[in-house]
Formats: C-alpha cells, structure tokens, sequence
C-alpha cells in the first residue's frame, strides 16, 4: 500500500491560507516539502513536510511548526495565495 501524497496530507494549506479546526484558527506563512527541513523544524527524526502557522484568535499568536495531516475537521477559510496574487495591478 502507498503512503498518501504529500499533497494529500497538506491539502490547501499553501502560504496564506486561513483555516480551523477545534484547535484554532490558522494562517499558514510558510509550506516546506524538504524532508530535511521538515524534520528539523518538527523535532523529528524524519517528516516528509511542515507547515509554519500563526492562530490568528490569539493576539500574541508566535509563529510555530505543525506537521499534522489535512482531516475532514479541518476546513479551509481563505485560500492559499497564488503566483498571481503576488502581482496584482493597483489599478
């Protein structure tokens, strides 16, 4: 059996993101896929990413890693943003 991807395990949870879950509310600032990085930033002997997450209830909210899975408790409240939204018009 194949582990699930690492798409699958992150979900939408790109730079920017905002979503929820009994835990909090999250923005995402920033997404690694570097195994090694990864790990280092979980504590971990080995993780195949991590993602760097503010809760945005808390008004000291420090940024700190997360490394759990996309569940069905989780739902997603802004999407991450995208190449394009980097570079939008002032106009």
């Amino acid at each position: 059996m194949a582990l699930p991807s690492v798409q699958d395990e992150v979900g939408p949870r790109g730079p920017g993101a905002i979503y929820q879950n009994s835990d909090g509310r999250f923005e995402v600032l920033a997404l690694t896929t570097d195994p090694a990085e990864a790990a280092a930033l979980l504590r971990r002997n080995a993780a195949r990413w991590a993602v760097i997450v503010r809760d945005t209830l808390r008004p000291d909210g420090q940024p700190y890693p997360v490394g759990s899975v996309w569940t069905d408790s989780d739902y997603l409240i802004r999407p991450a943003h995208t190449d394009r939204d980097t570079y939008r018009s002032a106009a």
